[in-house]
């Protein structure tokens, strides 16, 4: 990513506005999809944090986690392809461990598919580490879902 796009990508909270373009990029991105209303839905709750990715007005990606008692689970993070390598996933990631943070968050974990080598890459490059495997967790196709997650209690 090159520094004026570094400078002009915005993660903010997600909006109703931005719900419409969310939906289309949960059915590229994933077998499962979450629909538009299930994404309203987040918008008020209490134990959720959503946030967009934005530049100039137009939505790049998103990323969602649910939080109770200080574990805090990512959700999802997605990025439109052509918007992909640019440093988008990393910002909204680092938005939302800072919530975590903030909150007084002891963990952050999630689930990934071992075949998702760039989300991977990612995560254990920003400290989260591999904790477990859950056999066959996703279907379509099928597959084990690694589990990753990174310690808050040492950050900050």
């Amino acid at each position: 990513m090159d520094r004026r796009q570094a400078m002009s990508l915005e993660v903010r909270p997600m909006e109703k506005g931005d719900l419409e373009a969310l939906a289309v990029l949960e059915a590229l991105c994933f077998s499962e999809p979450w629909s538009q209303e299930s994404l309203g839905e987040e918008l008020s709750n209490p134990n959720a944090c959503f946030l967009t990715a934005a530049e100039g007005g137009e939505v790049w990606g998103y990323g969602g986690m649910h939080f109770a008692c200080g574990e805090f689970y990512l959700d999802n993070l997605a990025v439109f392809p052509q918007h992909r390598h640019k440093g988008a996933a990393r910002a909204i990631l680092l938005a939302l461990r800072d919530f975590a943070l903030a909150q007084k968050g002891a963990f952050l974990t999630l689930e990934v598919r071992p075949s998702n080598t760039a989300a991977i890459a990612l995560y254990t490059g920003l400290g989260f580490r591999e904790t477990g495997r859950r056999k066959n967790f996703y279907t379509r196709p099928a597959e084990d879902a690694l589990l990753l997650q990174l310690d808050l209690t040492g950050e900050a």
